[in-house]
């Protein structure tokens, strides 16, 4: 079944009746009842403290939560300046398709500017609202993401992946390309909708990959709010991060090939601002289960070895065969081996 639209027909009545706002603030949620609470209370005490002159919306797009996310949303106190909407999106299972809801919900009310915020956020406060729509709503940028300060094993698959990948191929320093939230002008939400892509990977997990690249490609004002320390749902990487990995990396992959005639003048690559405040915290620590990993890296490679034989270079394979038999204490992967094997994934991906 082919979705034309994200947004439920009684929704899309209710925005219409609004006619429309100047700022629209999406949650994506699903199954979220021990933080959306908090996270929009957070936003609309943020709205009402830095833009009570403005007309704000904010829709939280879920997808079917089983538990009481969107009763918890629904039974917070409303203010008589804010227009709080709840709705379960239409589409495809992912925070994509929440996405698309949100952003089709923007462009029903000619919002100036639409902001996303994850439902698993328990740091926030009222000023990162002020740091991600003031720019937009200025007119000074069309796309702001997020610049964290996060424990170093934070953020596996952007350390390890999207950061240096897409650093290298568009040739900008956006440290947290898929950092969950962004704000975008009008102009770049309508080009958003217009892709025919909210049935693939991006609809799933692979939007906010799509969303940075897409804004480097088209070569829009992009900067980064600081927001300080990021405390969410964190996620061990010794546990499953598979499906979600699988979604961003084919994700990641799909573009470069998409984009080839952009990545392939592009060298070097340069700072992106970042804006707001500048702060002082340090990011909460937590435990990585060592064992965990390492023993699924042996049983990967059990499994695995002879296709990584065949599509990963001698020199970085031969690295990869002997941490299979070597000790936990001396288990090290040579960045610049983890680089080359990066590329022999992106070209057998290509072929």
């Amino acid at each position: 079944m082919r979705f034309s639209t994200a947004v439920r027909n009684i929704t899309r009545r209710r925005l219409e009746r609004l006619g429309s706002a100047d700022i629209l603030i999406g949650v994506p949620c699903f199954n979220n009842e021990t933080t959306i609470r908090k996270v929009v209370a957070t936003i609309e005490a943020g709205l009402m403290k830095y833009f009570p002159e403005h007309r704000s919306v904010v829709v939280i797009a879920d997808g079917g939560s089983v538990d009481d996310s969107r009763e918890e949303a629904e039974e917070l106190e409303r203010s008589a300046w804010i227009e709080r909407i709840t709705t379960i999106y239409r589409g495809v299972p992912g925070k994509g398709s929440a996405v698309r809801a949100i952003f089709e919900s923007a462009h029903i009310l000619d919002a100036k500017v639409c902001a996303l915020f994850d439902s698993d956020l328990r740091s926030m406060t009222p000023e990162w609202v002020k740091c991600m729509v003031d720019p937009v709503l200025k007119n000074e940028y069309d796309f702001i993401t997020p610049y964290y300060t996060r424990y170093k094993y934070d953020g596996t698959i952007t350390n390890n992946i999207v950061y240096n990948l897409t650093r290298a191929l568009y040739g900008y320093q956006v440290r947290q390309p898929i950092g969950g939230d962004f704000s975008f002008s009008a102009h770049l939400v309508k080009k958003y909708i217009d892709q025919q892509v909210w049935e693939t990977n991006v609809g799933r997990f692979g939007v906010d990959i799509w969303l940075t690249t897409m804004a480097m490609v088209d070569k829009v004002r992009i900067a980064q709010a600081n927001l300080g320390v990021k405390i969410h749902d964190v996620k061990d990487p010794a546990e499953a991060l598979g499906p979600m990995f699988r979604q961003v990396v084919s994700t990641l992959l799909t573009l470069m090939e998409d984009n080839e005639s952009t990545w392939k003048k592009v060298k070097g690559s340069k700072p992106v601002p970042i804006i707001g405040p500048s702060l002082s915290v340090e990011p909460q620590s937590f435990s990585i289960n060592v064992d965990k990993l390492i023993a699924d890296y042996q049983m990967g490679y059990d499994h695995f070895r002879e296709i990584w034989k065949k599509i990963i270079q001698p020199e970085s394979f031969k690295v990869i065969e002997n941490l299979k038999t070597g000790s936990k204490e001396n288990f090290h992967f040579p960045v610049e081996v983890w680089v080359k094997v990066l590329y022999d994934l992106a070209v057998t991906y290509h072929h």
